[in-house]
């Protein structure tokens, strides 16, 4: 018990250090007012991405308000590994903070770009195509090492696994908005992991 008071307290901070940033951008680029149809994600990402995110939401801030009101979904990890989570979770906060300001006013929660969108290839975009979802990637394994809990590891695989698989349509849009440049973009650069040796 005193270990997941230590990992509650870590946790706290590290959603203090990024949650304003966040915030803070999503406020910036719904400045414009325009309104975005989500449904162009598709009825299944539509109907299961945000409630599983918020589901896991809910688990991770139960345990940051209580870590016994999840003690029903913990596992037996060792120290270090949540320790490991704990790097792992700085590693995907500061990636997010850099993606999120390389971004500025183009950040949307869905597939589609707004009007005045434009075609970012610099800071994280110059190493891959989605670095949002590859620091999703890395808070969602954060977390579920620094709480070890089964429920919020669950939640946070669903998550990734539903916008692994919306990439392949918000990639269409974007090739549909700034068509030969996002093609080359594609070709130049991987979508989750740095090409390597490409030219």
């Amino acid at each position: 018990m005193a270990d997941d008071q230590t990992f509650r307290l870590i946790l706290i901070l590290g959603l203090a250090a990024v949650l304003p940033v966040g915030i803070y951008h999503r406020v910036r680029s719904q400045a414009s007012g325009e309104k975005l149809d989500r449904r162009q994600e598709g009825l299944f990402i539509l109907l299961t991405l945000r409630p599983i995110g918020l589901a896991g939401m809910c688990g991770l801030l139960t345990f940051v308000a209580s870590p016994a009101r999840m003690a029903w979904s913990s596992v037996p990890l060792p120290v270090w590994l949540r320790w490991a989570g704990v790097g792992i979770g700085i590693a995907g906060g500061a990636l997010l903070i850099w993606t999120m300001h390389s971004l500025g006013t183009n950040i949307t929660d869905t597939v589609v770009t707004r009007r005045e969108h434009t075609l970012v290839t610099t800071g994280p975009y110059q190493f891959v195509r989605h670095p949002f979802y590859v620091a999703s990637a890395l808070a969602f394994t954060a977390n579920a090492l620094a709480t070890a809990n089964w429920f919020i590891a669950l939640m946070g695989g669903l998550a990734l696994a539903l916008l692994v698989l919306r990439t392949k349509i918000e990639e269409a849009h974007l090739v549909t908005r700034f068509g030969d440049d996002y093609a080359r973009y594609m070709r130049q650069t991987g979508r989750f992991f740095p090409r390597v040796g490409s030219a």
